[in-house]
């Protein structure tokens, strides 16, 4: 960072090497917090639960796989993308991976709360990826709305 912002001082002026050290910075912070995965993992109704936060592309594909335990998870296992999104093709590759391996386990992958975004590129990656995408799931989540 240092070098970057020297020598855009020495070609050019300050305030030029400040404002190109502040891009670098943004981006080079955003690429390391994007590349981690996190989940919550729970056990509902007999299912395992993985909740997801975080971006699913290039970067984030190694954290993601590290996520699941295949042999110990139950039967069915849920991934929940409420708060994540699948954006590229390597994403779609990794959850393809899972997948076969959660089969050579015996179990079965349910997907939950994917985005338009994330449904379009799963539909034109048929060939690639072959997940049952639950839609109308009652997980009896609580509101404030009265019963």
């Amino acid at each position: 960072m240092i070098v970057i912002v020297s020598a855009v001082t020495v070609f050019s002026d300050l305030a030029i090497a400040v404002l190109v050290g502040i891009v670098v910075s943004a981006l080079v912070f955003a690429w390391q917090h994007g590349k981690v995965m996190h989940a919550h993992k729970a056990t509902v109704n007999g299912r395992t639960l993985y909740c997801l936060n975080g971006p699913l592309f290039f970067g984030s594909v190694t954290s993601f796989k590290d996520l699941f335990d295949f042999q110990n998870d139950s039967e069915h296992v849920v991934i929940d993308f409420a708060e994540s999104r699948v954006w590229d093709h390597s994403g779609l590759e990794s959850l393809q991976n899972v997948t076969a391996r959660y089969s050579q386990a015996g179990k079965k992958l349910h997907l939950l709360n994917l985005s338009k975004e994330c449904r379009s590129l799963l539909g034109k990656a048929e060939n690639i990826v072959e997940l049952s995408v639950i839609e109308d799931l009652e997980w009896h989540i609580a509101d404030d709305t009265l019963a």
